[in-house]
């Protein structure tokens, strides 16, 4: 009760901003290596900058490019970028529910990333209903910012960062999945989403060695999702599991 008083007090936008500075420990390295990427790829540095400004897709951001400079058709570049921002469809709903009608839904829902997803649906409903609105606009906002600013620093300086410091290059790529393990931490607490959890990543490496390696975490993904609902149904809304 205290913490949401708090909130309530303080201004919504800035606690939005502030939950969200963690996020930039998985967003920059990430954005630094795409902007890299996009200028070894052929693309200008305000070219780079303006993909992430407006399509702003993480993984769709890298495949965009390459496929552009292998000379793939436009329309199929389309496709292939929708197709892996499909899971948006799922993202949008779970936490419109949260948040009030309002005109401007078409310009927030590009701020929604899988990162402000993961911090959205756990803090939102802790939060006033008057205070939503604006902390999401401050987290999604601070979180396309620092993908702008690392996107820029890497098209305009990335050789650079990596030639001095090689194992920034190594450690780039790992960035984003150790912000997923970040976010993800906190459900470890509660038996149910423990068990949900460790079943979709062993489902996943076996998914993988089986020969699966692309549908891998879509199938384990699915999985983890009915075994999640069946544990909850059975055990009477996971209760019994979440202690």
């Amino acid at each position: 009760m205290s913490a949401v008083k708090n909130i309530s007090a303080r201004n919504p936008f800035w606690v939005g901003m502030h939950e969200a500075v963690p996020l930039l420990g998985g967003y920059i390295p990430v954005a630094i290596s795409f902007g890299l990427v996009s200028i070894q790829s052929g693309f200008s540095v305000w070219e780079t900058v303006v993909i992430s400004t407006f399509i702003y897709a993480g993984a769709s951001q890298f495949l965009f490019v390459a496929m552009v400079a292998a000379g793939a058709p436009l329309w199929l570049v389309v496709v292939m970028t929708l197709l892996i921002n499909a899971r948006h469809l799922v993202y949008a709903p779970n936490i419109a529910i949260y948040l009030p009608k309002s005109r401007w839904w078409p310009w927030l829902m590009h701020g929604l990333t899988d990162q402000i997803f993961a911090l959205a649906h756990t803090r939102l409903p802790q939060l006033p209903e008057n205070s939503r609105m604006g902390w999401y606009v401050g987290a999604a906002l601070l979180a396309w910012a620092s993908w702008i600013f690392g996107t820029g620093l890497g098209a305009v300086a990335g050789e650079e960062l990596t030639t001095r410091w090689p194992l920034l290059g190594e450690v780039m790529p790992f960035a984003l999945p150790a912000l997923f393990l970040v976010l993800l931490a906190p459900r470890f607490t509660s038996r149910l989403w423990s068990i949900t959890l460790g079943v979709t990543i062993i489902l996943t490496i076996g998914f993988k060695l089986l020969g699966l390696p692309n549908a891998s975490i879509p199938l384990a993904a699915i999985c983890g999702a009915i075994l999640y609902h069946l544990m909850k149904g059975l055990w009477g809304q996971g209760s019994k599991l979440d202690g």
